[in-house]
């Protein structure tokens, strides 16, 4: 039996914790439904934050990229210190993402903006603890979908020629690799993304920030390195697959599906650690490229 004072101290609580979630995200909410609610509203905005988000971190990458051979800096968190992102990588990679944009992504926004209404926007803002809980429920849904979409399509040979062998045409792996992928490819991984949310019942907040993380995330596992910061190194108990293992996953291509998580192939045996990589001294390296 829990005394009427110390329950009055809980409800107290409770309550404080309550409003205190609230406006964590509803002055942000606020500010930007009474500044951006016409852009918001739009069909449109998620796929403009998308592409902008994806835009932003291959230029990043890529640049990374170009100074590596000449920055020990940069090189030393390479996966693969003995390989160099050319040109013609970058050209190749970066004209399939362009005709894919132009010849399906624009379309369907265009599409989307000609015959959707516009968003209506709630007034409230989720919780924090919902905003975070969307997140990760949607990630995790979106783990096992592509995870068993993964590995149907290396067991059916059809399904591997036919639509994902071209993005395993890089061994080794570089962010524009991240989406150098078949319209069929394409169009399933942006169908989670977008069904996800609405499946979970997410808040458009929620859903904005799960599709950018989600972007985020894809393109880390492609982008080659392995910084401190990478999400493998912050999640524990080697939950998160990451850099490495994806890369493992393009060097031995029967293992490692889950493009996130580590557990799918854990439990279906499909897991495989990456060799470690030997840092190769400046000397080792120029002896090589001699």
């Amino acid at each position: 039996m829990i005394p009427g004072s110390l329950r009055g101290v809980l409800d107290v609580s409770n309550t404080t914790w309550a409003l205190s979630e609230h406006s964590v995200l509803q002055p942000m909410w606020d500010y930007l439904q009474q500044n951006h609610e016409s852009t918001l509203r739009s069909p449109l905005f998620p796929v403009i934050i998308s592409v902008s988000m994806y835009l932003v971190l291959v230029f990043f990458y890529t640049v990374l990229d170009l100074l590596a051979p000449t920055w020990p800096s940069i090189r030393r968190f390479q996966i693969h210190q003995d390989r160099t992102v050319t040109w013609s990588n970058i050209g190749s990679t970066l004209a399939l993402t362009t005709y894919n944009h132009l010849l399906y992504i624009f379309p369907a926004a265009i599409a989307q903006w000609l015959w959707r209404p516009p968003v209506p926007l709630p007034r409230e803002a989720p919780t924090l603890t919902a905003f975070l809980l969307g997140i990760v429920g949607c990630t995790v849904v979106f783990d096992f979908q592509y995870y068993l979409w993964h590995l149907l399509h290396h067991r059916v040979g059809w399904l591997y020629r036919t639509f994902h062998a071209l993005h395993h045409q890089y061994r080794q792996t570089f962010s524009l690799v991240t989406q150098y992928l078949s319209a069929w490819e394409l169009f399933s991984v942006g169908f989670w993304t977008t069904v996800d949310p609405l499946l979970l019942q997410c808040h458009c907040l929620t859903t904005w920030a799960f599709m950018l993380f989600n972007i985020w995330v894809s393109t880390e596992d492609h982008c080659g390195y392995d910084f401190p910061w990478a999400m493998h190194r912050l999640v524990p108990f080697g939950l998160w697959g990451g850099a490495l293992r994806h890369d493992a996953h393009h060097q031995q291509p029967g293992t490692n599906f889950a493009p996130f998580f580590a557990h799918w192939d854990w439990l279906g045996g499909t897991a495989t650690m990456p060799a470690p990589v030997k840092t190769k001294t400046r000397k080792e390296r120029d002896e090589k490229e001699a």
